[in-house]
């Protein structure tokens, strides 16, 4: 029988050299990878405007960078954003 992950424990992808960056917001310092179109293969709802990003639509993702998170991140505190939402974020 095969044995079923939890995708909430699982540890997110390790992100090569050159893969994120680092961003300061006003909230804080964050860790944004850019998103191509033909990679992204699900339907995200963008927490800048509500609305979704549907498969294939290039974005990026971003979580708060603190030390230890930036090769590994809690899968929770990731967040898909629309390119032109996450620049207008200050």
């Amino acid at each position: 029988m095969a044995r079923r992950i939890n995708k909430h424990l699982r540890p997110a992808r390790p992100l090569g050299s050159g893969h994120a960056s680092s961003v300061d917001k006003r909230d804080g310092t964050w860790v944004v990878r850019s998103i191509a179109g033909g990679s992204s293969t699900k339907a995200y709802k963008c927490p800048g405007c509500h609305r979704e990003i549907p498969p294939g639509t290039a974005h990026v993702v971003a979580w708060p960078h603190d030390g230890g998170w930036q090769v590994t991140s809690p899968v929770s505190e990731r967040r898909h954003w629309h390119n032109g939402c996450w620049t207008r974020r200050s």
